[in-house]
Parts: C-alpha cells; structure tokens; sequence
C-alpha cells in the first residue's frame, strides 16, 4: 500500500490538450517512480479506494494515477472552473487524512511490462524493431505524453505497424490523433525505417 506523509499537501490544478481532462499535481507521491495506472470506469478501480472516491463525483468518468498526478476525465458540460475547487479541497484533504491509494500493489505500467508484452515468437528481426520501438516511447514519447497528464505504451509491432495505447488524458483528446501521427509516426519511422504507421487503441474517435 503506498504510505502517506503527514506533510502539509499542496494540489494544483493543470490543464492539458484535452478539454475534458485536468491534471491535479501534488507534492507527494501517489506511485513509484515510473508508473501508472489507468481507470476508464469505476468497475476498473477496485483496487483504488481513491480512484472509487473520485468517481462518486458523478461528472468524472476516468481517472488516471501516476508518481505525483492524478489526471481526472469529465463527462459534464459544466467547466472546469466550478469543478477544480471542489476536486481540489476532496484530493487535498484525502491525501492529508492518510487514505488509501491503493489496495495492496496495483498493477502499473512500466517500461518492464511493455517490454514483457513482445511476443516470444516474434522474429528476430521484429523482436529488435519492437525493443527500439519501447525504448523510444520510453525515452522521448512517454515524458512529454506524461506532462500532458497522460501515459502512452507499447501494444504490438507487425509487418510494420506499431500499436500503441494511449491513457488518461490522452484518451479522448481532440489533439491525440495529431500527436499520434505528426508527432510520435514521425520520430518512430524517422528513428526506426521499419515502421510505416503507428495506430492506437486507446483514442476514442
């Protein structure tokens, strides 16, 4: 279970390319360095007491959890000025009560799982190709997509496709389907001539 400090707990609020996402910043930890955990519905929270908390505000509908971030997703027209106050004071004072963030260790994603999900009977060949692939999107991609108040990872690479998944603030952002192709197809073909096109499936369209 992640420990929480008795320090005084700060939060602000950032906004990011998607408008109906926004990323609340702390100075404590939530996760280990490097991690994530990614809630599109509350049935998917079970292991985070805090995730479920921040579902009972009927206008979040995900909830994306990293080392010192908790992205929250909305379905309410209402904006986001009359809701950061409210999510603000809940973040703030859950954290200081000492409230469970997770149950147990949750199951996060990490370089290590991304790597773990190369299929072993790849080819040689696709088996280099996909490690470069992780390896750019840890180093290069996955920053930027994180200060954004998101995560990106590595699903597949075949016959010169890469599939990735893209989370928290990232999923359902008008902008991610610019990003995806402008952004990160452009430095993985530049970077890697193998592959031709990079498709997500976590963009809801």
């Amino acid at each position: 279970m992640t420990e929480n400090t008795t320090k005084p707990v700060s939060v602000y609020a950032e906004a990011n390319p998607n408008p109906e996402s926004m990323k609340f910043v702390l100075n404590s930890t939530l996760l280990g360095e490097g991690g994530s955990v990614d809630y599109p519905t509350v049935d998917s929270a079970a292991d985070s007491p805090f995730a479920q908390e921040l579902f009972n505000f009927d206008y979040v509908s995900r909830v994306f959890i990293a080392s010192n971030f908790v992205t929250v997703t909305k379905n309410s027209p209402v904006q986001w000025a009359h809701l950061i106050p409210e999510l603000r004071t809940f973040i703030k004072s859950y954290i200081e009560a000492g409230g469970p963030i997770f149950i147990g260790n949750p199951v996060t994603t990490t370089a290590a799982s991304a790597s773990a999900e190369v299929p072993a009977d790849l080819s040689a060949e696709d088996t280099e190709i996909s490690q470069k692939v992780i390896d750019l999107l840890e180093n290069y991609v996955r920053p930027a997509v994180e200060q954004d108040g998101g995560n990106i990872t590595f699903r597949s690479y075949k016959e010169g496709v890469v599939t990735v998944n893209l989370q928290g603030s990232c999923s359902g952002c008008p902008s991610a389907t610019v990003t995806l192709k402008a952004g990160i197809e452009n430095l993985l073909k530049r970077m890697v001539p193998e592959v031709q096109e990079v498709v997500a499936e976590g963009v809801v369209l």
